[in-house]
């Protein structure tokens, strides 16, 4: 199945939410644990497949009456649409979906799944959404699908946060991908932040470039913002000293550094799927 490109003229409202700080976490221990539900043979798989197992166990956690956190993205998407079925199906009833960006809400309205804003809702169940990286700690990059800043509202406005991912998401570092970690800007002298950002990481050879659409104009965010993408040849050495400096920045909105967010990590690869727990 593959995740479709939607967009709605008028966005839920959403009203401002103070985003967690991000504290020094305390030690905890990551439990690996293998899913107790049979997975198809993993040998042919594409990486779609892989991602749609890992949403399908994500589900698992969704019960009857929660209000939930619906995620963006091609992995959020079959979270989306397997949270649909259940509900055509009478598997699941009385679920309300507070989406994070205009199309995964119309996604899910396309699905007949019940949505609302933070502003109907500001205390959440469960969030479930994926990420571009993710680190041995469960700290994540997440917004190369441009909605950072409304993934980052909902998902810390949640009791708990599930994260799908496949197995290519796995870095040692965060950074460490090499591609891109995004930084939401007003669109108000964009340049100099690019310019603030390239220098305030240039020890990790970090190369900073505005993102733009497919018309080679710049990319606009659901919040009429612009994205500064960060690429960097090796990983952030402090990822939480990095996001609290980045967000001093003036005209910075938000950045892509998800740090002791995620509750669990589901990663679906060749072994089958594997859930990552604090």
């Amino acid at each position: 199945m593959a995740a479709t490109s939607l967009f709605l003229s008028s966005p839920p409202t959403v009203l401002p939410l103070k985003v967690r700080s991000f504290t020094p976490p305390k030690p905890t221990t990551i439990r690996a644990l293998s899913s107790p539900s049979p997975t198809p043979s993993t040998t042919a798989l594409t990486q779609d497949d892989l991602k749609r197992l890992a949403a399908i166990k994500a589900v698992e956690y969704v019960k009857s009456g929660m209000v939930l956190g619906l995620g963006t993205g091609s992995t959020a998407a079959f979270v989306v649409s397997e949270i649909g079925s259940l509900l055509s199906s009478g598997s699941l009833s009385d679920i309300v979906g507070v989406p994070t960006s205009k199309r995964t809400a119309e996604q899910a309205a396309s699905l007949g799944i019940p949505l609302a804003a933070l502003d109907d809702y500001p205390h959440l169940d469960l969030a479930i959404d994926g990420a571009d990286e993710v680190d041995p700690n469960l700290d994540l990059v997440k917004g190369r699908g441009g909605a950072l800043l409304r993934e980052k509202m909902v998902e810390a406005a949640s009791d708990k946060f599930v994260v799908v991912a496949d197995e290519t998401k796995l870095v040692s570092g965060l950074g460490g991908s090499g591609l891109a970690m995004p930084v939401e800007v007003v669109q108000f002298c964009w340049k100099y932040n690019l310019k603030r950002l390239q220098e305030m990481f240039k020890e990790e050879g970090c190369e900073a470039k505005l993102r733009v659409d497919g018309d080679g104009k710049p990319y606009v965010t659901d919040n009429s913002n612009y994205i500064v993408d960060l690429y960097f040849t090796t990983p952030i050495k402090d990822a939480k000293a990095a996001g609290e400096e980045i967000s001093d920045l003036e005209g910075v909105v938000e950045h892509g550094l998800f740090l002791d967010m995620a509750t669990a990590v589901i990663i679906a690869g060749k072994d089958g799927v594997t859930v990552k727990a604090k």
